[in-house]
């Protein structure tokens, strides 16, 4: 096919799509399908339950290893291993004992979104400036004290990366649910061409995209509100010396 008619064939496509989404996920002249809306909510709400559950069991176990400073081997290298597991791979496993249904989705999700979570918690914590902790420790602070007061406020910006991209990665994995027999996600529309035609697939894709930003926004701006105001000084200072710096980096790099 002539790239140049391939190209309106896709514009026209994408126009299709932003039809079929303008419409809420109806098709003309066919019965009434699931709202986008009420699609979207429900992707929303799987990936939220994933989340919650992934922050229950990750965020304590990261955070405690980067404390006690052992463990590095599980929250980093065996983290890895666990985030290489294919989604499809851990669903097929889990039909075994949790069956076809909504906690075979969540098994995968929480899989997928753990080991961000524990290798970034644990570096962020264990990371923190010794000297910091020590002059903590100095002043008769207890090990929970040093850990609530100095540790997890300084680890909050590496703490809060992991959880954003372990959220992204949940919200543009959830379309899975539609494999296991689970139905009322965005997934239903992405597994169903027959019904919805390329454009609502293209449709749903676009507003999975569009989900996992709105979700990385807000979780930066959680993210901007949790990190204490000395560390953003901090940040602004050093950005603010190293701007006029930048043009000198490659003769110093060339006397090197």
């Amino acid at each position: 096919m002539d790239p140049g008619a391939e190209g309106v064939t896709a514009l026209h496509n994408f126009i299709d799509a932003f039809r079929f989404i303008g419409r809420n996920g109806q098709i003309p002249g066919e019965p009434h399908l699931p709202t986008l809306v009420h699609l979207t909510f429900k992707t929303l709400e799987i990936a939220g339950l994933a989340m919650a559950i992934a922050l229950v069991i990750a965020l304590p176990l990261g955070v405690w290893l980067g404390h006690i400073h052992r463990g590095s081997f599980i929250a980093i290298n065996l983290g890895n291993v666990w985030r290489a597991l294919p989604s499809l791979a851990v669903l097929a496993i889990g039909v075994a004992f949790l069956g076809i249904g909504l906690g075979n989705v969540l098994l995968a999700l929480v899989v997928l979104a753990a080991p961000p979570m524990i290798t970034n918690a644990y570096v962020a914590i264990d990371e923190v400036d010794r000297d910091l902790v020590d002059a903590a420790r100095g002043m008769g602070m207890t090990g929970w004290q040093v850990l609530r007061d100095v540790e997890l406020p300084l680890g909050v910006p590496l703490i809060m990366a992991g959880v954003r991209t372990a959220a992204l990665f949940v919200v543009s994995t959830t379309t899975i649910s539609a494999l296991t027999g689970y139905s009322g996600s965005l997934g239903d529309i992405i597994n169903d061409e027959t019904s919805y035609h390329l454009a609502g697939v293209l449709g749903a894709a676009i507003c999975i995209a569009a989900l996992a930003l709105a979700v990385e926004f807000a979780l930066a701006g959680v993210q901007r509100a949790l990190t204490p105001r000395g560390l953003k000084l901090t940040a602004r200072l050093e950005g603010d010396v190293a701007a006029p710096l930048a043009p000198l980096a490659p003769l110093v790099t060339g006397v090197g």
